[in-house]
């Protein structure tokens, strides 16, 4: 069975927050059985022992939600005893973890860093910025408390990432948004777009616009390129030039096949993208279906084909090898059908015009420091190679056929 990797949102929708651009809050209509959502010990159980009985290098589990720190620390507790109880030797276990970080406490922020998760943690820029949208459930900022959180998750030695979105608001100050992360030591970074239709096709007003998203991005590429490539990561451009540098496509939007990981809601229901939790998507459940079946289901192949269906202008387009068409959900505005062009298409172009030169100057910069790190390294191990002593009957290293003992051994 081909590596998979879990994506999982044991609070389901439920979050602390009230951010206005949420996509993913409407989807605790779909369990109307109850007002709080959470996943069940046996649950939990029932996914962790069943994802780690399929044979793979490393167990990848992304708890996301919602807001997955609702859950509580005792529930995480709770998943790495299981993940010791079903894993087995040789095997790692990966675990991140999606947070507002609002609700990070020192307790918790040390639980996190003892199992070495690695955390992203939501932030779209300075306070002014980032409490335009991120609001709380009463309406009040939160940008305080994230920074409260970080300092946890710093005191305590977590690895983070820092993921904004990027939104109507954001997208008009790149420069800004970059150097407020930079100059506050997060160097680590995910951008991501913002992209929401309304029931009539319609972008909503808090997306961000196409042309501004392409400038945006190249914004942030300025100042990166100048500096900081190699202080700043950002996956979008380390994507990029991993493909440069060998062909690796290690970001899903770049792949031609929408099968990558599956998502598990809070009561085991599974479904083939985060941005695609819909009932006629269900595959099945962790308690009553195995994943082989789930993996062959004709709904998940016939969802992973739509991804290489795109429109008829991708065809000639030159940045098709790692556009790919773009997110199904950014083509996705009317119905299912992916032929339609990408919201994003536009600002790509943009992007890529701007900065695929450089990126691909830098693959190669890194090419030749890795090619030379490379002959240092042999030149040292050559010079500091163990010499072996030859013993009194041993051939002669010096080739005369004598024995050792008969020649070079007895000057």
């Amino acid at each position: 069975m081909k590596p998979f990797s879990l994506l999982i949102k044991p609070a389901s929708a439920d979050c602390n927050l009230r951010c206005k651009y949420c996509f993913y809050l409407d989807h605790c209509s779909m369990y109307p059985e109850s007002k709080i959502h959470r996943m069940s010990e046996q649950t939990l159980e029932n996914m962790i022992r069943s994802f780690m009985e399929i044979p793979m290098e490393q167990y990848a589990f992304g708890w996301q939600g919602g807001e997955p720190t609702l859950m509580g620390v005792n529930f995480f507790r709770k998943a790495i005893e299981f993940q010791k109880k079903y894993g087995y030797a040789n095997k790692t276990v990966a675990n991140g973890l999606q947070t507002n970080c609002t609700l990070i406490d020192q307790e918790f922020a040390e639980f996190l860093a003892e199992y070495k998760f690695l955390l992203g943690v939501s932030l779209d820029g300075p306070a002014e910025i980032h409490d335009y949208y991120r609001l709380d459930a009463g309406g009040g900022p939160t940008h305080a408390k994230v920074l409260t959180g970080i300092e946890y998750l710093r005191k305590a030695g977590v690895e983070f990432n820092i993921l904004t979105l990027v939104n109507d608001r954001n997208s008009r100050d790149g420069k800004l948004v970059y150097r407020y992360l930079v100059d506050n030591g997060f160097n680590y970074q995910q951008y991501i777009p913002c992209v929401e239709f309304d029931k009539n096709g319609e972008i909503l007003p808090f997306a961000v616009q196409p042309e501004r998203w392409g400038e945006f991005l190249c914004e942030i590429y300025d100042q990166w390129r100048t500096t900081d490539t190699r202080k700043v990561s950002i996956r979008l451009f380390d994507s990029l030039v991993n493909y440069f540098y060998d062909g690796t496509r290690n970001c899903c939007n770049m792949g031609t096949d929408c099968r990558h990981y599956f998502v598990v809601e809070h009561n085991g229901d599974v479904f083939p993208c985060d941005f695609f939790v819909r009932p006629d998507l269900r595959l099945g459940n962790v308690s009553d279906t195995k994943w082989q079946d789930m993996a062959n289901s004709e709904t998940y192949k016939n969802f992973g084909a739509l991804k290489s269906l795109w429109n008829e202008g991708c065809a000639n387009c030159k940045f098709l090898e790692i556009c790919a068409g773009c997110c199904l959900k950014n083509r996705f505005r009317q119905g299912d059908d992916p032929k339609q062009l990408s919201w994003l298409c536009k600002g790509w172009k943009i992007f890529y015009e701007h900065a695929l030169p450089g990126l691909k100057e830098l693959a190669q910069e890194l090419k030749r420091e890795h090619m030379l790190a490379a002959q240092r390294q042999r030149a040292v191990s050559a010079k500091t190679a163990p010499t072996k002593t030859a013993k009194p009957n041993d051939p002669c290293p010096c080739n005369s056929g004598k024995k050792f003992k008969k020649c070079c051994g007895r000057k």
